[in-house]
Order: C-alpha cells, then sequence, then structure tokens
C-alpha cells in the first residue's frame, strides 16, 4: 500500500511534442467506458501511433467504446491491435509508453512493472498544454464547481475548456488550447497520484472544495488520501493561487503548505468570511440561486472566487450564478408528476457515492422527502447517514416521510444502523425497476385526502420531493454512477406518468 502511494514516476519522458508521437508504439491500459481510453486511443492514433488497446474487461463489457473505435472510418483501424478480457505482459514490456488508466493501482502490478515509461491521458496533455490550468479537487462538489467554474467563464466573456475527472479527457480539445484559453480541469486523488513527481501541474487557481473520508477501500486512512490531494498544490509557485477551505483541519493544512497565495472560503455556509475573502463577494446573494442546497451554494461560492480571480466584475459573477443550472446526477431536477392534488417534483442525485453527500442532499429541500439510497460499500462510514435519517424522519413534521433501500454493501452497513434507531425502510431491493414501480404507488396514496390508510406523513404539504441520492457507489448493479443516473431518469419517465 505505501509503496503504491509514494511511487514517483519522475520527470523522464517520451513525449515532448506532438511530432514525438509518431510511429512509438503505445498501450493503452484500460479502454473503459467513460471516454479516458477512448479519447486516449483516437489521440495517439491520430498522430501516427501504434496502439494496443488492453482491458481486463470482455468486448461484450466494453461493447459501446469498443465499436465506437471499430465504427469510426476517420482512424486507422489497422494500427490497433485488440486484447480484451486480459492484459498480456509483453504489450507492457515491448511498449514505448504505457497510457495508465487512474483507477488501475501502480503497486503491485505486474505490467506496470515492466513497463518502460508510464503517462497518463492527463501528463501527456499537461506536457503539451500551453494553456493556464484552473485545477479542483476534493471529496465534495468537484464536478459542480468546475461545471459553474466553466459556465460562469464563459458567460462571463472569458472562454475556457473543461476536462478531468467530468469524464472528459483533456487529450480530446488540446488542439483548441491556447495561452489565453484557459483549462478548467477536476482532478480526483488517483488522477493526482499518477503525476506524482512529475513537475507538470502548475495550476494558476488550484482549488480544493471540501474533504470528508472517501475511497478509504483504496487508501486505509485518510493520511495517505490527502497525501495524493496536496499534489495539486505541490508545484505552484508564489503568483499562483491556491482556494481553500477555512476553520477546518484540512484547510489549516493546505493554507500552510502551499506556495502560492491563500484564499479562504467558509465551510460552514456563515457570514463570517475568513480574513482576505473578496468584500464584493459576501452577502446573501446566492438565496436567488436556481439550484437547491447549501452545499450547492458553497460550490457556487467558490466558482466565484476563481472568476474573480479571472477579474470577471462582482455583479456580472452574481448574475451568471444565479442563474447556473446545475448538472446531471448532481441534484438534477428530472421530472415533475403531479397525483390528485400534489406536485412531486423529481431529482436525480447519483453522484452522491459518500454518505456525507446524501446527507447534503437532505437538507436541500424544505418540502417532504421521499428517499432512495443505497449502493456498494467503498469502506466508509455510515452512521453519521442514520443519524441524519433518524433526525429527519422522526417527529410530528418529518422531512424524510419514507425510506427506499437500493441492495449493496453499503446498503447491509446501514440496515443495522436504521435497525438500532427503529427508523423505518423499504426495501433493500435489488431492482431500481421494482423499487420505483413501488414507491410510485406509496407516493400516490400518500397524496390521497387526510385519512389514507397508509401514511399521513408530509400531507400537510402540496409540493413534496423524490430524491436518489445513494450516498454510495454503484458497482454491482449499474457500470457507474452516472450509468445508474441515466438508468433511473429512464425509468422515472416510464413510470412516473399521470
Amino acid at each position: 500500500m505505501e509503496e503504491m502511494l509514494q511511487h514517483n514516476y519522475g520527470k523522464n519522458t517520451l513525449i515532448t511534442c506532438i511530432e514525438d508521437i509518431a510511429d512509438k508504439k503505445v498501450t493503452i491500459m484500460g479502454l473503459g467506458l467513460n471516454g479516458g481510453g477512448e479519447a486516449s486511443a483516437r489521440f495517439f492514433l491520430k498522430y501516427g501511433a501504434i496502439v494496443t488497446i488492453t482491458d481486463m474487461k470482455s468486448e461484450a463489457e466494453l461493447a459501446s467504446s469498443v465499436q465506437s473505435l471499430k465504427e469510426d472510418t476517420s482512424i486507422d483501424g489497422a494500427k490497433i491491435k485488440w486484447v480484451l478480457g486480459k492484459h498480456e505482459k509483453e504489450d507492457f514490456e515491448n511498449a514505448d509508453i504505457v497510457i495508465k488508466n487512474p483507477g488501475v493501482k501502480y503497486s503491485g502490478n505486474q505490467y506496470l512493472a515492466v513497463a518502460k515509461c508510464i503517462e497518463t491521458d492527463l501528463s501527456i496533455f499537461l506536457r503539451l498544454t500551453k494553456s493556464p490550468i484552473i485545477a479542483v479537487t476534493g471529496s465534495k462538489g468537484k464536478s459542480s464547481t468546475v461545471s459553474a467554474i466553466h459556465y460562469g467563464l464563459n458567460r462571463g466573456g472569458v472562454p475556457s475548456l473543461l476536462g478531468g475527472n467530468i469524464t472528459v479527457s483533456p487529450l480530446t480539445f488540446l488542439e483548441k488550447t491556447e495561452e489565453n484559453v484557459p483549462v478548467i480541469l477536476e482532478l480526483s486523488s488517483w488522477q493526482l497520484s499518477d503525476l506524482r513527481g512529475r513537475g507538470l501541474l502548475k495550476p494558476k487557481i488550484a482549488l480544493i472544495t471540501k474533504i470528508v473520508p472517501d475511497h478509504q477501500n483504496w487508501y486505509g486512512n485518510m493520511d495517505a488520501y490527502v497525501a495524493d490531494k496536496k499534489l495539486i498544490y505541490a508545484d505552484q509557485g508564489p503568483e499562483d493561487y491556491t482556494i481553500c477551505g477555512a476553520d477546518d483541519k484540512w484547510g489549516d493544512v493546505f493554507a500552510s503548505e502551499t506556495k502560492g497565495i491563500v484564499i479562504r472560503y467558509p465551510t460552514d455556509n456563515s457570514t463570517d468570511y475568513p480574513e482576505g475573502f473578496p468584500e464584493n463577494l459576501k452577502g446573501d446573494w446566492l438565496d436567488k440561486a436556481v439550484v437547491p442546497g447549501k452545499h450547492m451554494h458553497q460550490n457556487m461560492l467558490n466558482a466565484a472566487l476563481v472568476m474573480h480571480l479571472m477579474k470577471i466584475a462582482p455583479n456580472y459573477i452574481k448574475q451568471i450564478l444565479t442563474i447556473y443550472p446545475g448538472l446531471s446526477h448532481r441534484l438534477e431536477f428530472s421530472h415533475k408528476w403531479n397525483i390528485v392534488d400534489v406536485s412531486y417534483r423529481i431529482f436525480n442525485d447519483s453522484a452522491a457515492t459518500v454518505p456525507e453527500a446524501t446527507i447534503a442532499a437532505t437538507t436541500s429541500f424544505t418540502n417532504p422527502i421521499h428517499l432512495i439510497c443505497g449502493g456498494t460499500d467503498k469502506n466508509l462510514d455510515f452512521e453519521p447517514l442514520a443519524i441524519n435519517l433518524n433526525e429527519l424522519s422522526k417527529g410530528d413534521n418529518p422531512t424524510v416521510i419514507s425510506i427506499w433501500l437500493l441492495k449493496g454493501t453499503g446498503t447491509d452497513k446501514l440496515i443495522p444502523l436504521l435497525d438500532e434507531r427503529k427508523v423505518a425502510y423499504n426495501g433493500p431491493y435489488d431492482d431500481l425497476k421494482d423499487l420505483l414501480a413501488d414507491l410510485r404507488n406509496y407516493s400516490a396514496v400518500c397524496a390521497l385526502p387526510s385519512g389514507s390508510d397508509l401514511s399521513k406523513k408530509g400531507q400537510d404539504s402540496k409540493e413534496r420531493t423524490i430524491l436518489f441520492s445513494p450516498g454510495a457507489t454503484s458497482f454491482g448493479m449499474f457500470s457507474n454512477e452516472f450509468d445508474r443516473g441515466n438508468t433511473f431518469k429512464k425509468l422515472v419517465q416510464s413510470i412516473f406518468v399521470n
């Protein structure tokens, strides 16, 4: 574990310019379904490399990505060697460059151990781009924050590009980068780890969102996890900016270590702004924002700080961000369903893959909530979620009026905690379609006039919420959280009809 976390890739490389790519033997380790491996393959093929695509998943499991490449007449399919359902050591030994998927561990990996040169799509991009970088990492709010920054800069007259962990490989837009076009990168801890020692990431602005326990099944402890997060500012200079939280343990650490100019944001949604926070961004202007929830407003406040540093006028910042529509799978409004005289608004928050994200989601609404949660564990603590649901589901006017659980190892940890607190729930279900069908029937009865023999909870409210916020990962039942969210939206459209 320690070797994996501390591996230093060094500064040596075979790629210093586009022309270096021609005739190189490149092995893409991990095609995947989110576009990263596919983007790398297209990029290297475009510039004349001989490419091997290898993945432990089968061709059937990778069908969409494989089909996309095989049907693309703009690339030379004769230069692709396919090795699916396995890895072969010779493809790594004989390659000039191995492009590593961030989700592959270096430590103890027999294939990476024999590779001459290991890169990632991100390291190649950073070697070749001239654009200034705005880098964002953290445990919660990364994707919403980078999306809001991208939206805000473009609406504010600063054309920008967005990529990274948000499932857009920056190699897809390398040719569009220029010295006056900033690139916003969402960076996971794994992507940052793959940059250790390379000296490539020197962001003009580094922003670290809230840090909570995450990926502990990979790291084993918080110090190891945060060590990778710290790489976002490791190579910044004194002219760069580091934005981090105030009044929390990790924010103090980041602020003390970075060489950049530190700006700290309030972490408790209070009006007690840290010293140095821009005066013209203070106040309650985010109360007018379209997206719900204090945590989403925190993300937009952080986006506002970036826009401020990019010289956008405060009045424009406020106008732009209050109409920011939000991001797919993150408290995404998906459907409205009217039954009897009650209106249900249905939200997809599938990107909530940690319990803390579900806690935040449940506090984003003032009307009664039917909550769907549960999924696969990644060695996280579900007790705070159980405590939250106990508080919100009890009393005369509960916020959470029913809880619906999807099966998974995370759900297995949550259920005893709910039982201990006598918190009622439905399920767990091993099929989302069945869960939603039962929830529709339950919600319909809940909408009946007072006197329903099923539930009187929330009957004083004519506006109610159905919230899909799992608080766990999706593996086993879905390919990833995006597949889970898209599946949810499709099922909702077919099941929740008037």
